[in-house]
């Protein structure tokens, strides 16, 4: 997806606003399920949802200004504040959609080993410090 000066100016306000629903969401739902990060969960799954939704609908038949303001405010802004992981989900559908299987696995596989093992990392870092 190529950018826009339009789209670049919509993603402030659409990840202030995504990281705000995020923290608001997860935290409503933590308070009333106990330890297991439910939040995070329904935050991540509703998230690839919408970018899914997001990606599939036919906004350049609108104007190109809904255009810029799909990628920009809704799918790099909001729905990126709101979870990153709906960002990694659309890339690997693409990759599978584009008969590049091995690499959409290669990403579900390489993503979650380098993202645990870099907050490992860190906490063990932060704890040395």
């Amino acid at each position: 997806m190529g950018g826009s000066h339009a789209e670049l100016f919509l993603v402030l306000p659409g990840g202030a606003l995504g990281g705000m629903a995020r923290y608001a969401l997860s935290e409503w739902i933590g308070r009333r399920c106990g330890a297991f990060p439910y939040g995070t969960l329904v935050v991540n799954g509703s998230g690839a949802f919408a970018i899914g939704i997001a990606a599939a609908l036919p906004w350049w038949l609108l104007s190109p200004g809904h255009e810029a303001f799909a990628h920009g405010f809704l799918m790099h802004g909001f729905l990126g504040g709101y979870t990153t992981v709906s960002t990694f989900s659309l890339q690997t559908l693409y990759l599978m959609q584009h008969g590049a299987s091995r690499s959409a696995f290669a990403n579900i596989l390489l993503s979650g080993t380098l993202c645990i093992t870099a907050a490992f990392a860190g906490a063990a870092l932060a704890r040395l410090i």
